[in-house]
């Protein structure tokens, strides 16, 4: 109990940001020559962030975890706010769901043998899968059976070796009964008969020796775990419980059911907070067979941290501290080299009168200059700025012609220290149509020896930015808001 208060502590800790006003390290310069660019504009920049996130998993998981602050020994113990029994209609009711259901097949399907490295190899062979795969966030479920909430219990599938599926999409009430769920930590229980895993919103994270909470804990055994940290009304989220009949050395004489389900409202802090480093479901989308030289077959990514409004611009530091901005919540976070999560500078982007005016206030694009100095796109304060070795702030950019610029989105350096960065307007609040905006466009701008050039307007939202590695191309992603698809 002792370990736990003092988690507690520093979790509320780094809520009211007691760790703000770290700075960066210094990062030795990239020693590149310079060369000329043709400008190319893609829709997204799927390869760099598939890429990206795979090798920061990599490079974090060298490092020693240590797990912060925890609160799921206290929320097993304690008695919650507010409780609602999604096996009862009026529960179902309350979160606005509809209980949906469906058998699975077992199927054969292509694959690969094991190569010399342990990983799916060259050679092809046949597997078994089981079909459909709903566990994801968007799977059309619409075709399934609706169950009334109160037959969970009913036995289901068709017995002996077999898998079903159970999905409801909940929404978080104004109220429950009395009780205010904004700002809640919610908790989703059940108990299958026999196993259970449970998907939230697209995810089943997972941890080595993990017992419960998104997998398996045991036989017809209780699965509990946080579906929603700091939640507000009107929030969606997404279930899908995989049904697993046991054991399956032995598959039984019987069929599967649900005992139960329920929703658990807690009032304690949820968040952000650091988490054991969980697996996460990926899946690749090769357009092209070079990735094959950088992804790997059976790639990795890992859950280090949740509880975040959104995140953008990560940067690597030299010490192997990774930074981060959550521009709703105005903050920059900082994950440590050893695992801990802490607020890196508190209002990042904006401190006006107005702010509440703004959904994101706060800093976007984080990057290094040359000389190891971060630099930073503040959405709210609509500029460019550098922090220098003695913690004081430069504005790089914050006008062009006189006018502000919209809201920096991202930005990268050129080895020979020109930063390039995109200004679309979705830091104001009402983007195209706000009437703080003062340029006539969105654009892409150059920066460098303090004088700012314009590259183009022909973009409607660039957004993310990056050279190749041979600083040939300069590639831009596009959010066109009438082109989305």
């Amino acid at each position: 109990m002792k370990n736990l208060l003092k988690q507690l502590l520093h979790t509320l800790r780094q809520a009211r940001g007691e760790r703000n006003g770290e700075q960066p390290v210094n990062q030795s310069p990239f020693m590149l020559s310079l060369s000329k660019y043709r400008l190319r504009s893609v829709s997204s920049l799927t390869h760099f962030g598939t890429v990206f996130l795979v090798i920061t998993a990599f490079l974090l998981l060298l490092s020693d975890f240590i797990a912060a602050a925890s609160l799921d020994e206290m929320l097993a113990n304690r008695k919650p706010e507010a409780t609602i029994d999604l096996a009862a209609k009026e529960g179902a009711q309350l979160v606005k769901g509809e209980w949906r259901y469906s058998d699975t097949k077992i199927v054969e399907t292509d694959f690969k043998a094991a190569g010399a490295d342990g990983q799916p190899g060259n050679t092809p062979n046949k597997a078994y899968d089981f079909t459909p795969h709903a566990g994801g966030l968007d799977f059309d479920d619409s075709k399934w059976e609706v169950i009334d909430p109160t037959t969970l219990d009913k036995r289901r599938s068709a017995g002996r070796l077999a898998f079903n599926w159970y999905r409801i999409k909940i929404t978080v009430p104004e109220r429950v009964g009395n009780f205010d769920p904004t700002g809640s930590t919610l908790i989703f229980a059940t108990s299958v008969d026999d196993y259970a895993e449970i998907w939230v919103d697209g995810e089943l994270p997972r941890a080595a020796g993990q017992s419960g909470g998104s997998v398996i804990k045991g036989w017809n055994a209780e699965n509990r775990l946080i579906v929603g940290r700091d939640v507000k009304p009107g929030q969606k989220i997404q279930l899908a419980i995989f049904g697993i009949n046991g054991p399956l050395s032995n598959p039984p004489t019987n069929y599967i059911y649900m005992r139960y389900a329920k929703l658990e409202f807690h009032k304690v802090p949820g968040g952000p907070v650091a988490v054991t480093p969980q697996e996460v479901n990926v899946e690749v989308v090769r357009l092209d067979p070079a990735i094959d030289a950088i992804v790997p077959p059976n790639p990795k990514i890992f859950k280090l941290a949740e509880g975040f409004q959104f995140t953008e611009g990560p940067i690597w530091m030299k010490n192997g501290d990774f930074l981060f901005s959550d521009p709703n919540a105005n903050k920059i976070y900082k994950y440590a080299a050893n695992g801990t999560l802490s607020v890196f500078k508190n209002n990042s982007g904006y401190s006006g009168k107005d702010i509440a005016e703004y959904f994101q206030p706060g800093s976007n694009g984080l990057t290094i200059d040359p000389q190891g100095r971060l630099t930073i796109n503040e959405h709210g304060n609509r500029r460019v700025t550098r922090v220098e070795k003695d913690g004081k702030l430069t504005i790089l950019a914050d006008r062009y012609e006189g006018k502000r610029l919209n809201s920096p989105n991202d930005l990268v350096y050129r080895s020979d220290g020109t930063l390039f960065f995109t200004d679309p307007p979705f830091g104001l609040p009402k983007l195209y149509d706000d009437l703080r905006k003062e340029l006539p466009y969105s654009g892409v701008f150059a920066l460098y020896r303090g004088q700012l050039k314009l590259v183009t307007t022909e973009l409607k939202g660039p957004n993310g930015i990056a050279f190749s590695p041979e600083e040939k191309y300069l590639y831009i992603g596009n959010w066109d808001p009438e082109k989305r698809s």
